[in-house]
C-alpha cells in the first residue's frame, strides 16, 4: 500500500471512552519518541509508570480528536487549556509521515476559527525537530523562543511559541 493511498484513508472523529487505553498508548509512544530524549531518566520512568495520557483523555474525552488510517487509531490532538491554542498533537511513530499530524492540526484550526479566533497558537520544544518542522510547514511562524521550567517534565527546556493567521 502506498503512502498516497494511506493519506486518502485518514478519518477524524471525537475520542470515545472505549478508546482511552489505545489512545493513551499512542500518546505515550509519540511522547517517548519526541520528548523522552529531552528529559532526565527519572522523569521518563515516572511517565512510563503512570501514563499521563489516561487522565488527560478521561478529562477531555470527546474534545480530543482522533486520526485514523484504515480504521486504526494513529494520532490524537486537542486544544486543552485555551480556545485558540493547540496543546496536543501526538502521532504514533508507526504512522508518522502519512498526514495524520497535518489532518489533526487542520481540524483543530477549523475548531479554533469556528470559536471566533482568527489566529491559532501552538508551543513546541525547540529540540522536537519533527514537530517543529511540521508546524512551520503548515504555515506557523515563530513568535517567541525562551528557556522555561516545565513543571510536568521537571526540566528547563527551550520552548518555541508559534502562531498562524487562519
Amino acid at each position: 500500500m502506498t503512502h498516497a493511498l494511506d493519506r486518502r484513508a485518514i478519518h477524524l472523529h471525537n475520542a470515545r471512552p472505549e478508546e482511552t487505553e489505545t489512545l493513551a498508548r499512542i500518546g505515550l509512544e509519540a511522547w517517548l519518541k519526541g520528548i523522552a530524549p529531552l528529559v532526565p531518566d527519572g522523569v521518563r520512568q515516572e511517565i512510563l509508570a503512570d501514563n499521563p495520557f489516561i487522565p488527560f483523555l478521561k478529562s477531555f474525552g470527546p474534545a480530543v480528536i482522533v486520526g485514523t488510517i484504515n480504521g486504526e487509531p494513529a494520532g490524537i490532538g486537542a486544544c486543552e487549556h485555551a480556545e485558540d491554542t493547540i496543546s496536543d498533537i501526538w502521532v504514533a511513530p508507526a504512522f508518522e509521515g502519512l498526514g495524520v499530524g497535518t489532518a489533526l492540526v487542520r481540524s483543530l484550526e477549523t475548531e479554533i476559527l469556528n470559536r471566533g479566533h482568527p489566529v491559532a497558537y501552538i508551543q513546541v520544544a525547540a529540540l522536537n525537530s519533527r514537530a517543529f518542522s511540521l508546524y512551520r510547514h503548515l504555515g506557523y511562524r515563530e513568535e517567541w523562543r525562551q528557556m522555561s521550567f516545565d513543571p510536568i517534565l521537571k526540566v528547563e527546556m527551550e520552548k518555541v511559541g508559534l502562531s498562524k493567521q487562519l
